[in-house]
């Protein structure tokens, strides 16, 4: 299917960020990670990937290398490859992130 709609993947997990493949293929994957309050992603890189985020709801403080910053709504945040990166969500909403990796 060469269309899908983000409301329709959205979800969430007690225990650690919500992720959603919504398509892949030999030099890209795109997904949703979804962040309930207080949720972090880890910081850490991929080597031989660059790695996008975009902000479709909530606000995220974002880390790219020695950089942290917020971002909500509308934002897209870059992480070339081998750039350590991570995301937290402090509230008030949850996080929904669209993302791609590079294959």
């Amino acid at each position: 299917m060469p269309s899908k709609r983000i409301a329709d993947h959205v979800g969430s997990r007690p225990d650690k960020p919500f992720k959603s493949t919504l398509f892949e293929s030999s030099r890209l994957l795109l997904g949703l990670n979804c962040l309930e309050i207080g949720q972090i992603q880890a910081v850490h890189d991929h080597a031989h990937a660059d790695k996008f985020y975009a902000v479709q709801s909530g606000t995220g403080t974002f880390t790219v290398g020695s950089e942290q910053f917020h971002a909500s709504a509308g934002d897209v945040i870059w992480a070339p490859a081998g750039i350590p990166h991570g995301v937290s969500n402090p509230g008030p909403d949850r996080l929904v992130l669209l993302v791609g990796i590079t294959q």
